[in-house]
């Protein structure tokens, strides 16, 4: 489908949301994810698209993707950063299964490594319009404080936040290191029917399964979804 960007806000000093408006109005589920395709010349060899989680809700007039900018980019982020109001794009229509289950009883923990926050964006902003209350525990987890962000939504939804930081300040006073499935455990402490979501680098979201299945948690329960383009927070 066809957008026009419409403008970016800067969330941190690396991290920006882009904000699309479609040529008509998309239909999608909190937590999803498109492909946003940006023909450029020179692309290196990832090439011209790209997937990302809609970090917007589907109430919100913009569609929007949150994306992590590293020194040096890739061509496609490049171009991303290029764009001007008004330049056209092209979305694919938005899928995906790393949605909210249909039963509200259940209780959750989302697990978000760094940019891995964008689906509990879009979903407890969902809840948050819908003045849908829900049993959740957020873990997010970041390299440094300065990268914290989306924090307004977690507190309108009323999500039950840890904020995991790998690289503190000195005056940092909450919780320290990588984030690990005895610290998810411990953290949170999960009942036989809660259901532990995981969003972020593949690296973590693959050991973080592994670890967590080792500790006797059944796969049935795990919910996963990986950024393959990082490799850390």
């Amino acid at each position: 489908m066809k957008a026009i960007f419409h403008d970016f806000i800067k969330e941190a000093e690396n991290i920006r949301t882009f904000r699309f408006k479609p040529e008509h109005p998309v239909d999608y589920i909190a937590g999803q994810y498109t492909e946003l395709f940006l023909p450029h010349e020179n692309a290196d060899d990832r090439g011209i698209k790209r997937w990302f989680t809609i970090s917007s809700a589907p109430f919100d007039e913009y569609l929007t993707i949150t994306t992590k900018f590293s020194d040096p980019s890739s061509t496609f982020k490049q171009q991303l950063l290029k764009l001007k109001p008004g330049d056209e794009v092209n979305l694919a229509e938005p899928m995906g299964d790393f949605v909210l289950p249909k039963d509200n009883a259940i209780p959750l923990i989302f697990v978000a490594g760094g940019i891995g926050i964008t689906p509990y964006h879009s979903m407890l902003s969902w809840l948050a319009q819908n003045s849908e209350h829900r049993t959740i525990r957020l873990l997010y987890a970041v390299n440094n404080e300065d990268e914290i962000i989306f924090q307004d939504t977690f507190n309108k939804a009323a999500a039950h936040t840890t904020l995991v930081v790998n690289h503190p300040s000195d005056e940092w006073g909450g919780e320290r290191g990588l984030i690990t499935a005895d610290h998810i455990l411990k953290l949170t402490e999960p009942d036989k029917d809660t259901l532990i979501y995981i969003s972020g680098p593949e690296p973590m979201v693959e050991t973080l399964e592994k670890d967590l299945t080792k500790l006797g948690i059944p796969k049935t329960r795990l919910v996963t979804d990986f950024f393959p383009n990082y490799t850390s927070y």
